[in-house]
C-alpha cells in the first residue's frame, strides 16, 4: 500500500468517527500569538506542548530554520495576515539546536538535487535568469543569529504595527528547554 493509500484510508476511519469533534475550534488564536518555527519533525508535539499551546491557541508557520528572509515573501505575508485578520497580538520566532539549516550551503543542497534527477543546463538556466541560488538555498551559521535577524526583520516591517512585541527564542528537540534571544517587550 503507498503512503497515501494508507493516509486517505486511515482518513475515512477518523472522519466516520467523528475523532474530528476533538480538535474543533475557532479559526481564531484563542492566545493571540503568531508562531514562525522550523518544520523539523521533532518540534511537531513538542514546540506546542514546550509553549502550553493547544490546539486552537495559535497560528503556526513552519518553515526551513524558521528564516524569516525576505521581509516581502509568504512567511511575512501570513505574518501580517495572522496580526490584522486573525487577531494575532504577538509573533514568536522558534529556532532550534541542532538545526538542519545549521551550515547548511547552496553546494549541498544541488548536490543532493543533482542526484534526484535535476540537471545542470536547469541549474544554470535559473543561475541565468537572475536566481541567486547561493542566498535562496544557504542556511545559518548559528541559530541564535538567525532567529535574532528573523525578529528584526519581522519588527522592522513597515506594516508591523507599534507595539507588537516580537520575541525570538531558541528550543532544545530534546528536552523542550526554550532559551530567549530576543524578549520583545524589552527589545
Amino acid at each position: 500500500m503507498k503512503l497515501l493509500d494508507e493516509i486517505l484510508a486511515h482518513n475515512e476511519k477518523f472522519v466516520e468517527k467523528k475523532d474530528y469533534e476533538t480538535y474543533q475550534t475557532g479559526k481564531l488564536p484563542n492566545k493571540r500569538l503568531v508562531i514562525i518555527s522550523c518544520m523539523d519533525t521533532r518540534l511537531v508535539e513538542l514546540l506546542p506542548k514546550s509553549m502550553n499551546i493547544a490546539n486552537g491557541d495559535a497560528k503556526i508557520i513552519k518553515t526551513a530554520g524558521a528564516i524569516v528572509s525576505d521581509p516581502f515573501d509568504s512567511v511575512m505575508s501570513s505574518i501580517l495576515v495572522a496580526v490584522y485578520q486573525l487577531q494575532a497580538d504577538e509573533v514568536y520566532v522558534v529556532g532550534h539546536h541542532d538545526c538542519g539549516m545549521t551550515g547548511l550551503t547552496a553546494e549541498i543542497v544541488l548536490e543532493n538535487a543533482k542526484k534526484r534527477g535535476i540537471s545542470e543546463e536547469k541549474l544554470e538556466t535559473l543561475q541565468h535568469s537572475g536566481i541567486n541560488l547561493d542566498e535562496f538555498l544557504k542556511g545559518f551559521d548559528r541559530v541564535e543569529n538567525s532567529v535574532g535577524h528573523s525578529a528584526k526583520t519581522i519588527k522592522s516591517h513597515p506594516l508591523l504595527p507599534d507595539g507588537v512585541p516580537v520575541h525570538g527564542l531558541v528550543i532544545s528537540p530534546e528536552t523542550g528547554k526554550l532559551d530567549v534571544v530576543r524578549n520583545g517587550y524589552t527589545d
